[in-house]
């Protein structure tokens, strides 16, 4: 059963949710400094020096949320036997990303200058592709239910 697509599913959201740790969420460049918020911190760059990045501010709590629900949709791929249970903890897990993708946005608040004239960079989509990769792990246990069930009624 640990063969199943829903564990494919649940490993590309929780690999999805990895790669926010690395990846801006959303960056904004003035003439002279360009800053990026990550899950981690808020990082600032002066235009024209590479390697001169400096955290600013560090978000702790952002951070270990993101490594929670990363882990959430990764041990649920040994759920595989409590196929109910796998459910449940995919649908928890939807609900725990849309908060913590919102708590992002919070987060992106605190850009110097607010979000005007900021764009969202690939980090800042990541949690939208988790989302989906939730749900087709979700259709991929009731698939593997309705089959259950046919062949409990062929014996």
């Amino acid at each position: 059963m640990i063969q199943r697509i829903q564990s494919i599913w649940l490993f590309l959201a929780a690999i999805a949710l990895i790669l926010m740790l690395f990846l801006p969420l959303i960056s904004k460049e003035n003439t002279t400094t360009e800053t990026e918020i990550h899950t981690i911190g808020l990082y600032q760059d002066v235009v024209g020096k590479p390697g001169s990045g400096q955290m600013k501010e560090q978000f702790t709590p952002l951070l270990i949320t993101n490594i929670v629900v990363a882990v959430l949709c990764f041990v649920n791929i040994f759920n595989f036997k409590r196929r109910s249970m796998q459910k449940r903890i995919a649908i928890f897990s939807i609900i725990a990303i849309i908060g913590f993708a919102f708590w992002c946005s919070i987060f992106a608040q605190k850009l110097p200058g607010g979000i005007d004239g900021a764009h969202f960079d690939f980090g800042a989509y990541l949690p939208a592709v988790a989302i989906l990769f939730c749900i087709l792990a979700i259709f991929g246990i009731n698939k593997d239910e309705r089959l259950i069930r046919s062949a409990e009624r062929l014996r």
